[in-house]
């Protein structure tokens, strides 16, 4: 993995965590539904932030070589570029 890509993606993990707690937290002290769920948006988009840091990583790294080889192994690239897209439903 790429260094300053992994040190990001450490960090992010560590930031998800905590706003994991809270939501925990707001849950168990029946805080406002609408507060909850503005605190688990915030969440799908630190993950969303988290899946960008790692497709960059993979796109810079295992695609990038996977293409460079061709064939088979460029065509399974493709299938994890879809898959991770949502493209391919299998």
């Amino acid at each position: 993995m790429i260094e300053d890509i992994k040190k990001r993606a450490l960090h992010r993990t560590s930031i998800l965590e905590g706003q994991l707690r809270g939501i925990a937290r707001m849950i168990e002290n029946e805080e406002y539904c609408m507060d909850i769920i503005t605190q688990s948006r915030a969440v799908q988009r630190s993950l969303e932030s988290l899946n960008r840091l790692l497709l960059e990583n993979h796109l810079r790294t295992h695609v990038t070589t996977m293409f460079e080889q061709g064939g088979d192994e460029r065509e399974q690239a493709v299938g994890e570029l879809l898959k991770a897209f949502e493209f391919d439903r299998r």
